[in-house]
């Protein structure tokens, strides 16, 4: 077990710790991946009041769909499952056709909008504080990613409780603790999203390199940390 990692998860705990006691009601939003399967251990194994949610956006890969069985099998949890408005998304087909994102940012947001935006609305409807799995050395996007910080589209505060974690420490945490982990990490994908929108990434390329890899990469966002078009950065909480 790696020492080195005991100051960092102290932390980690600390802040769910904290977000338990100060800002319940809160939720977790989990895309399965690596990083928050850290945090799903981290949850679970403390007993925390911190409900799990993913969002079932209707092309995510059969592996990670597979997580969700994985999850109930190892802890004996049940993820809650937020999916898109079938209305929305057979109107954007229809309209637009299934892989339109491929075409511009503007086309590739809306899908996101449908797919997760909208779903994680209703899922932090009446919720305090909602937090990611995000990290500062993901992406250029992230650099200046806080701890704590406040959610001015949702109304309320967002936290990133592995923002200092680098990927070596997420790593070195499921391996010392066997966590279950999206079979896709092991076939060069260290950051998952949808299926036509995530491919593996080459040695030495970014994290993040293998999302929505047609574009530039300050546009590399989903809109799930956005407001109107722009990072949700605008306030930092102190902790």
């Amino acid at each position: 077990m790696d020492d080195d990692l005991s100051p960092l998860i102290a932390a980690t705990e600390a802040t769910l710790r904290r977000i338990a006691a100060d800002f319940t009601p809160a939720v977790f939003a989990s895309s399965l991946a690596a990083e928050d399967m850290v945090l799903t251990d981290l949850i679970l194994k403390a007993k925390l009041p911190i409900a799990i949610f993913s969002l079932e956006t209707g092309r995510l890969h059969a592996e990670t769909l597979a997580m969700l069985g994985r999850i109930e099998s190892h802890y004996g949890y049940t993820v809650a499952l937020y999916r898109p408005q079938p209305e929305a998304v057979d109107a954007y087909v229809a309209q637009n056709g299934l892989n339109a994102f491929y075409d511009s940012v503007e086309m590739r947001r809306e899908c996101c909008r449908i797919r997760k935006v909208e779903p994680l609305g209703r899922a932090l409807a009446g919720q305090r504080a909602w937090i990611t799995g995000q990290r500062r050395a993901q992406s250029s996007t992230r650099a200046e990613l806080p701890v704590q910080e406040d959610d001015p589209a949702h109304g309320m505060v967002k936290f990133n409780p592995l923002a200092d974690w680098s990927e070596q420490d997420v790593w070195n945490y499921i391996s010392d603790r066997a966590v279950p982990y999206n079979a896709l990490h092991d076939q060069g994908y260290p950051s998952i999203g949808c299926a036509p929108c995530t491919r593996a990434v080459e040695p030495g390329e970014d994290v993040r390199a293998g999302r929505w890899w047609w574009e530039n990469p300050d546009s590399k966002e989903c809109g799930l940390h956005m407001v109107d078009g722009k990072l949700i950065r605008i306030k930092s909480v102190a902790a």
